[in-house]
């Protein structure tokens, strides 16, 4: 009786066409993907006739300067942007977690998130106009005004794992500590920073990969000499499509996936 009344569960997966309608989605997201990749490998200038295997366009694109100039930016960029984007979302995250229910707390999480609620070329036309003005008032210009960019747009993204982390953490060994007389300098460095660094470090490495490939807050904020990676192959998709742009994107989705599998791999360790 116990078993007829218990409630019967919908499995998607036994549904009329659901696997059809799953494999056809993950070709339509792949395919691009792998042809790409497959004519990275192309010895033929064409990017839509295969003749044989070669590593040609890889050499080429490390031996263009174009290339490793953007490269050197963008990693200068997304550096900086990583370091200090993940030290103010810790400080957010440990603001909202470990103190009592405030009044405003879900405001705090709206204005912490808003990068990511608001489309990202409003927020790319929102600062270069606030930029502008500072130019203006100040006459300060450099690359530090889309290091700036990336790091305010990165902190939700470092936030979301470390808080997550935080949230998971029981306060039993904080308050244990706290009374054996540890300072709460001590707490947080023998006892709460150690236990979040899983936490922190998932989050330093989607920031890291947010940053390196943001194309739209870096096409209206960069200014002369400031091209990253993703702005430089945009630039050179505009005259065509070469099996060189072809390698330099396989090398950068190659990073990337290598960093978001470590993000998610870190992710999962709980203790």
């Amino acid at each position: 009786m116990a078993d007829a009344r218990r409630p019967r569960t919908m499995d998607l997966r036994k549904q009329p066409g659901f696997n059809q309608i799953a494999w056809l989605c993950l070709i339509f997201l792949y395919a691009p993907i792998v042809v790409l990749i497959v004519f990275s490998f192309n010895d033929n200038r064409s990017v839509v006739r295969w003749t044989e295997f070669s590593l040609r366009w890889y050499a080429a694109a490390l031996d263009n300067q174009g290339i490793r100039n953007a490269t050197i930016v963008s990693f200068k960029v997304a550096s900086v942007a990583t370091v200090f984007g993940t030290i103010l979302a810790t400080m957010a995250a440990l603001a909202t977690t470990r103190t009592a229910p405030f009044r405003g707390q879900t405001l705090s999480y709206a204005i912490i998130n808003q990068p990511l609620m608001v489309p990202e070329i409003v927020t790319a036309v929102s600062t270069l106009a606030l930029f502008a003005i500072i130019k203006q008032l100040t006459g300060l210009t450099g690359i530090g005004y889309l290091m700036l960019a990336h790091t305010v747009f990165c902190i939700p993204f470092a936030y979301m794992p470390i808080r997550a982390r935080l949230e998971d953490m029981s306060l039993t060994l904080e308050q244990a500590a706290a009374d054996l007389y540890a300072t709460p300098f001590q707490v947080f460095r023998r006892v709460t920073l150690p236990m979040m660094s899983p936490g922190i470090v998932a989050g330093a490495m989607l920031a890291f990969v947010v940053s390196l490939d943001d194309v739209i807050i870096t096409l209206m904020v960069a200014g002369p000499g400031e091209t990253t990676l993703p702005i430089y192959i945009l630039g050179q998709i505009r005259r065509g499509i070469t099996p060189e742009i072809n390698a330099v994107s396989t090398l950068l989705l190659g990073l990337s996936v290598i960093l978001v599998t470590a993000f998610f791999l870190i992710g999962q360790r709980r203790r």
